[in-house]
């Protein structure tokens, strides 16, 4: 078993306990709002929360191991350890057996030639460095960069929750290549509030400082020894390098060391800058750049530079100037093979067919076309063109952007070459050569080439050399081609072929992959190489979830008007007496003494209990009084004075700690929660938590994405489709998705109804879907079965003209023996409340059906009501 499905295990297991960790417990409230946050039109993806929740597990669960450790505790047997390592070659069982482990990973350390006969040069990755370092494997399209955001935000609000625990302070970001500005752009507009909850997002937005690295700029611009800066850099601008030093400026460098030391390598400015940063962690972007097919060169650099900011010595043995706490390296990448071996710090991997599964990226079921016209490179290029414009010339994205083609040729003479039959092809088939974009070193596009993936763009194909492979997003390229055969690649083959796999929201429609024979062949190579993945596997690869958008009709919908209790914490005055404790009962005993003395019948008496035996955890008294003082705001020796008069012994059981902050707590709380009736009118529809479009005549529309799974598509129902049966009932969203064919068929049911006495009923609505408190105010507070708050949103509300409104919540019959005890019980408690409180407005029903359909039975209510 690898690495990260180990470690997934334990991950669920966690999440299923709801994150629970008694010292730092904020970090399940940052994890639980991650996935329902009130945030209009942004969310952190499946794998996103998959890889934050894995890094967080690590960090506080596992405590930041290093890897190697991490496999330690995970496989605690030497063979399932080895496996897991990647040591499977029948030598290498045998000289466990004769040696040891150790001395095996020894070997795996220092000897060269041990590590390059058994294929070793993953797990050597591992085993040489001396600092925790991860790897979260995201497919393209994932959200790698958004990811990295998401971990530096909650280690910032985290820090800041709990001060001088060792959580990050600031943060050094890799960015791939040159793409500095995009990163940077990225990170600065990304919605950082729907990461983290109110409360940790004001304090984190208002310290955050975001720079980069400028060129011809020999420094960066961050105060030493500051916190909250996010660094975002490549691997040219900020590394160990050998400095030219003038002889003026030696003795402030290096006091009065020779000038040959002097030329040796040293930190640049820039390095220094950081270099004084604390509680630094490292994010490499695309780290396949650092580790992979760029192990041998690449890796180097990067590799120094990380361990001159995890190490405070120099090569020659004195300390630097800087005291950096590199907390962690973490390292994102779509690719985590390396010559078709698995890198072994991957903690968590996210792949291609996942993606596509996931509806993250285009389906390629059945659309990857292997092309053998004999090396005739004319015949294979007015295919191409013909066939993507037969099959994408009217296909559009959501928001109106054209199909796009991007072909990729491995020299500039090959583009001067085949251009001209390109054109031609495009004249054949109706089309103008002016939606060729070319662009290369000896014609550079760049501004229409930025301009290719929006719908302004007058291009639709694209003819490329060494452009637009690693992080290109154009979500509107539907089809790539390579036009002819390479003869070394270095990955080309597979990051050229995957540009036309992003997806957006809205779009059903495959991608499509034109290769030669040969291209294709290499392409299953890389693949395996790379990913892991098999051709066959891609090629069969089907989206199991898709995303849509849905739409507001009815925008200025009458509130529903309810009583309800609030909750509210008022401020309250209290004497300003001192603090009087009591001890606490005695508790985590582990055991007790006591005396046996033999009797004349040989047996065992017991005499006396000789002394009850506690947890060895203590505190001492001081430390104590100054925790509680600091927490509570208090005089630190008046509470010492008290701790003192209770604890003769001078020390504390760890496990009084709670109780006594609890008695603090009831004394010096000046607040208290008040309940009070109110009378509120609640929003069915808040359209400011909708993305507003206008169009180009000024009209406004009011938007959001939705994920479904493919299997419940048939659920998904459009106003369009059914005007004719509704009339002018329901759909105040479209389309309407339904979670359930019963909970569709009570819908249409009522429809039916509502069409035969149309006159009594104000409207009905579909409301189980819309749960975001952003989007409506129409929610149910309750305690769940784990003691938690949680909201609750019923699927349907029956309005009728008089205001009397019916509530119904569909349910499996199978799902009854819940209703009592179980999660259903608690929401139904909580609806029955407010059905109490307005008897003359509400009534509420939970209807379990049998089966697809709802019976004659479970629709009475609803029939009496309207």
């Amino acid at each position: 078993m690898q690495l990260y499905k180990a470690l997934s295990m334990h991950v669920t297991a966690w999440r299923e306990d709801g994150y629970k960790h008694d010292e730092f417990p904020a970090v399940a409230e940052i994890l639980e709002w991650t996935h329902q946050p009130d945030v209009p039109a942004f969310r952190l993806r499946a794998p996103q929360l998959r890889a934050l929740e894995t890094y967080w597990y690590l960090r506080l669960v596992e405590k930041t191991p290093h890897v190697f450790d991490l496999y330690t505790h995970l496989f605690p047997k030497v063979t399932e350890r080895m496996t897991a390592l990647g040591m499977n070659h029948a030598d290498l069982r045998e000289m466990v057996i004769d040696t040891s482990f150790e001395r095996l990973i020894q070997k795996a350390r220092t000897d060269d030639d041990f590590v390059s006969k058994y294929d070793l040069e993953t797990l050597r990755e591992t085993l040489t460095l001396d600092y925790p370092s991860y790897i979260l494997a995201l497919a393209m399209g994932a959200g790698k960069t958004v990811l990295i955001g998401a971990i530096f935000a909650t280690e910032f609000a985290m820090a800041q929750e709990y001060p001088d625990n060792g959580f990050v302070e600031n943060a050094l970001v890799f960015a791939p290549g040159k793409t500095i500005i995009e990163s940077l752009r990225e990170l600065a507009e990304m919605r950082y509030e729907a990461v983290l909850p109110p409360r940790m997002y004001k304090s984190f937005a208002a310290t955050l400082k975001l720079t980069f690295t400028r060129d011809g700029d020999p420094d960066i611009p961050v105060i030493r020894g500051s916190s909250w800066n996010v660094i975002v850099t490549n691997t040219e601008k900020i590394r160990i390098q050998k400095e030219a030093i003038r002889k003026s400026d030696m003795p402030t460098l290096f006091g009065s060391e020779k000038e040959d030391e002097a030329k040796a390598e040293v930190a640049n400015l820039r390095l220094q800058a950081i270099a004084s940063l604390p509680k630094l962690a490292i994010f490499s972007d695309e780290a396949h750049h650092t580790y992979g097919q760029a192990m041998d060169a690449d890796l180097k650099k990067v590799r120094k530079t990380v361990d001159y900011l995890h190490n405070p010595h120099s090569e020659s043995g004195k300390r630097e100037a800087h005291e950096t706490q590199l907390v962690c390296v973490v390292n994102t990448t779509g690719t985590p093979f390396f010559q078709k071996q698995p890198l072994r710090d991957v903690v968590i991997w996210y792949g291609l067919s996942e993606g596509i599964r996931d509806g993250i990226l285009k389906e390629l079921a059945g659309n990857i076309y292997g092309i053998d016209f004999q090396g005739n490179e004319k015949e294979y290029l007015s295919f191409v063109i013909e066939d993507f414009f037969k099959t994408y010339r009217n296909t559009t994205l959501p928001d109106s952007t054209p199909a796009k083609l991007a072909i990729f040729f491995p020299q500039t003479g090959d583009v001067a070459e085949l251009r001209p039959i390109i054109e031609t092809t495009l004249t054949k088939i109706g089309l103008s050569p002016t939606l060729i974009l070319e662009h290369h070193t000896k014609k550079e596009s760049k501004a229409d080439f930025d301009r290719f993936k929006s719908k302004d763009s007058p291009h639709r194909v694209a003819l490329l050399v060494d452009r637009g492979v690693e992080g290109w997003n154009v979500p509107a390229l539907f089809a790539c081609a390579l036009a002819r055969q390479l003869k070394s690649s270095n990955n080309f083959v597979l990051q050229a072929a995957s540009r036309c796999l992003r997806q957006v929201a809205g779009n059903d429609t495959k991608a499509r992959i034109y290769l030669s024979l040969e291209n294709k062949n290499v392409l299953d190579r890389q693949l395996q190489e790379t990913y892991g993945e098999t051709f066959a596997g891609l090629l069969g690869g089907e989206s199991h979830s898709r995303r849509d958008f849905i739409t507001l009709r009815k925008v200025d919908l009458p509130p529903l008007v309810v009583r309800k209790v609030v909750r509210s914490v008022q401020r309250i005055e209290k004497e300003n007496k001192p603090i009087q404790l009591t001890r606490p009962a005695i508790g985590a005993m582990r055991g007790t003494v006591t005396a046996y003395t033999p009797s004349e019948m040989g047996k065992l008496l017991a005499l006396k209990e000789v002394s009850q035996l506690y947890d060895v955890d203590t505190f001492d008294l001081y430390t104590t009084a100054q925790d509680l003082a600091r927490n509570y705001r208090l005089e630190a020796f008046d509470l010492l004075s008290e701790l003192r008069r209770m604890y003769s012994e001078g020390i504390i059981p760890v496990s009084h700690y709670a109780e006594l902050a609890g008695q603090i707590e009831k004394q010096t709380s000046q607040y208290e929660t008040v309940e009070e009736t109110v009378e509120v009118a609640l929003a069915l529809v808040k359209k400011e938590g909708f993305e507003k479009i206008t169009d180009e005549q000024g009209n406004e529309t009011y938007t959001a994405e939705i994920s479904y799974p493919i299997d419940r598509e048939h659920l998904l129902v459009h106003y369009e489709e059914w005007q004719k049966r509704t009339g002018n009932f329901g759909f105040h969203y479209s389309p309407y998705n339904f979670d359930s064919k019963p909970e569709l068929n009570f819908f249409e049911t009522l429809l039916q109804m509502l069409n035969q006495k149309p006159d009594e009923v104000e409207d009905i609505y579909f409301t189980g879907a819309l749960t975001d408190t952003k989007k409506t105010d129409f929610f149910i507070e309750y305690r769940g079965v784990d003691g938690r708050m949680h909201n609750y949103t019923p699927d349907f509300v029956i309005r009728r003209k008089d205001g009397k409104c019916l509530i119904v919540e569909i349910k499996s019959e199978r799902e009854r023996e819940n209703e009592i005890d179980g999660e259903n019980g608690a929401k139904a408690i909580a609806t029955r409340k407010w059905e109490s409180l307005n008897p003359d407005k509400l009534k509420y029903q939970m209807v379990f059906v049998k089966q697809d359909s709802v019976s004659n039975e479970d629709i009475e209510e609803a029939r009496k009501f309207i």
